[in-house]
């Protein structure tokens, strides 16, 4: 790789060079300080970088928070955050995993934390539409759909059968139908303690999950380690990097063979086998299950470079990109082959290679700009590599061109990377996000938990320019970023809106007008306040209880402003949650310390929101 180095005037060349590509493997760092270079972003026209006061960033990035379990909202290219949306973790400010609201959207006895990794957003004919996020819990196993109108999560769905949800991408068209999401890690089935010494028995799934109903609509059984995923813009075939093709459990076993595999699943294929009952199902899931494996209809499995990682699909729908990670290449799939690959028509999978180009070490993840380029992050490198990519195809078939355009120095170990509305028809190639894993000295230390790196690239141009490092928290693991103009988000809640249409349902039970009754309900041991709240007052201002009561609060904001919302903290409680405009939310718990305990309004919402406040009396 040095001539394609130094031509291209790349200067730092050092960076873990000592671990060379037996490190790859472990991504280890060389002992002590290494050098860096910075690069400054190059004089000259741009685009507009500083979003000024009263100004609106031009893009929503929805950022996964990794191990907080959480979405980030950030505006781009300001990189200011917008909100946190909690997903999986509980939040102390709005009370998600407290409230009842949010418990019926997490389930019974949910753990409460998760490493969310991929966000993405719903599409309709290949385009982003605004709609809905989806994120996965690779901790848990999980799924959840996040609405964007109100910037909630509004289902959860727990994946039977398998472990360890990775990666995640949606159907583009003609609509999102299906959530497609791989399981990582192979465990015996049924995994009970009787056959965890049995290799036969081991192995994980694709999943697909309707998409409208969060529900499981059918499992896929492969060879080897599912690692990320895409989908083709035709609506019939997706595909997954898949490691680990010696089936082994330690890292000297998975590291026997010479190559892996990309695996394409026939969707319509897959979806006339469960129509025909070829299916089975495992244990007490319902969910329909085929047999993918090598040799299957439903599926192919192309050879590519060792331990492939990320797979992204060009926004002209032509190429599936496949990244190398202990290969310094990426190996593009045609995609208008895998029809003819099928129907056996052709004798070697790999004859669906249309190009495998050299960028550089520990390629992961690629992004496109939507004018032919390709964006690919080089973790051992610590650099993104700037490709053509039909001048690659070129270079595949014999013609002497040279196909990388640049390369940017990053810092440090980019994993993950995303173009503005890059995973769309739509991508318009203006910026693109570098979520590089170590920042080292870029930022004032805070102990050994280092920030990362989320780093803004100017792309508009011929150059790539850096032009903004931004400390992230608990590994932001990936990105997405969508023009403003997708998203309608709203100011103020519905009132008929499903997210608390349970709690209406149970107050109109009960007889109470959430819009005007202030009452406390008895039955038996269990206390319902229903409230009303309109700054600067709740409508009770004392709760009376007895000692070990169920109590239900239920609070509905009547402000009709944006920005005014309430919260309801009760003192030594532990309970906490929001209410804002036309909100209503509600939360149960044991009265259980005898004594006076105030509750208050933590959301500041009026002159005299210190006075907005009430007594809860446990009477002994």
């Amino acid at each position: 790789m040095s001539d394609i180095d130094n031509e291209h005037g790349v200067s730092r060349r050092n960076f873990l060079k000592s671990t060379g590509l037996a490190g790859a493997a472990g991504f280890g760092l060389a002992s002590g300080v290494l050098p860096y270079k910075v690069w400054a972003a190059q004089d000259g026209d741009g685009l507009k970088v500083h979003v000024g006061p009263g100004e609106l960033d031009e893009y929503y990035g929805f950022w996964s928070g990794g191990q907080s379990g959480e979405v980030r909202v950030l505006g781009v290219p300001s990189m200011r955050e917008l909100t946190r949306i909690p997903v999986f973790n509980y939040c102390g400010a709005t009370g998600h995993g407290l409230t009842n609201e949010s418990k019926r959207v997490l389930g019974d006895n949910a753990p409460l934390n998760g490493d969310t990794h991929h966000p993405h957003m719903s599409f309709t004919d290949g385009k982003h539409d605004g709609r809905y996020v989806f994120i996965n819990d690779k901790a848990n196993t999980r799924v959840a759909r996040i609405r964007c109108d109100i910037m909630k999560t509004d289902k959860i769905v727990e994946v039977p059968n398998v472990q360890a949800m990775h990666g995640m991408r949606l159907q583009k068209v003609p609509e999102t139908k299906y959530v497609f999401a791989n399981a990582e890690f192979r465990i015996p089935h049924p995994n009970d303690g009787r056959f965890s010494d049995d290799d036969s028995k081991y192995y994980t799934m694709f999943n697909a999950i309707d998409a409208e109903k969060m529900e499981m609509a059918f499992q896929v059984i492969v060879d080897g380690n599912l690692d990320n995923t895409d989908a083709d813009y035709k609506g019939k075939y997706a595909a997954s990097t898949c490691y680990n093709s010696e089936e082994g459990y330690t890292l000297q076993e998975t590291m026997k063979n010479e190559r892996d595999w990309v695996v394409v699943f026939n969707i319509p294929r897959i979806e006339q086998a469960i129509k025909d009952g070829n299916y089975e199902t495992l244990g007490d899931a319902k969910v329909p299950v085929v047999d993918g494996r090598k040799g299957s209809k439903l599926t192919r499995y192309i050879p590519v470079p060792k331990s492939p990682h990320g797979l992204n699909t060009s926004p002209d729908g032509k190429y599936f990109v496949a990244n190398g990670k202990l290969s310094p290449t990426v190996t593009l799939i045609d995609i208008d082959k895998l029809d003819d690959l099928f129907a056996d028509k052709l004798k070697d999978p790999r004859d669906t290679v249309a190009a495998e180009p050299e960028l550089g070490l520990g390629p992961l993840h690629t992004a496109f700009d939507g004018r032919g380029n390709a964006y690919t992050t080089l973790f051992i490198d610590s650099q993104v590599a700037k490709w053509n990519i039909e001048d690659a195809v070129r270079a595949y078939n014999g013609e002497d061109v040279d196909y990388i355009r640049q390369k940017l120095d990053v810092h440090y170990q980019p994993g993950h990377n995303h173009t503005t509305m890059g995973e769309s028809r739509e991508a318009d190639g203006k910026w693109l996000m570098v979520l590089s894993k170590f920042s080292k000295d870029r930022f004032l230390p805070c102990g050994p938990l280092h920030a990362e790196n989320d780093q803004l690239v100017d792309i508009s141009g011929e150059e790539m320019k850096l032009v903004h490092d931004g400390p992230a928290f608990a590994e932001p693991h990936d990105c997405e970023m969508i023009h403003r103009s997708k998203l309608k988000t709203r100011k103020i809640w519905d009132r008929k809106d499903d997210y608390f249409a349970e709690t209406v349902a149970m107050a109109k039970k009960d007889g109470i007008d959430l819009e005007k009754d202030n009452k406390v309900i008895r039955d038996g041991n269990k206390v319902k306040a229903y409230m009303t709240s309109v700054a600067p007052n709740f409508g009770l201002t004392e709760i009376r209880v007895k000692k070990g009561d169920e109590v239900t609060i239920v609070i509905t904001n009547m402000d009709k402003i944006e920005d005014v919302s309430h919260g309801f903290t009760l003192v030594n409680h532990g309970i906490a949650m929001e209410i804002s405009p036309q909100q209503t939310s509600s939360v149960t718990f044991t009265a259980d310390k005898p004594g006076v305990f105030w509750y208050y309004c933590q959301w500041f919402c009026h002159a005299l929101h210190m006075e907005m406040r009430g007594r809860f009396i446990v009477e002994a």
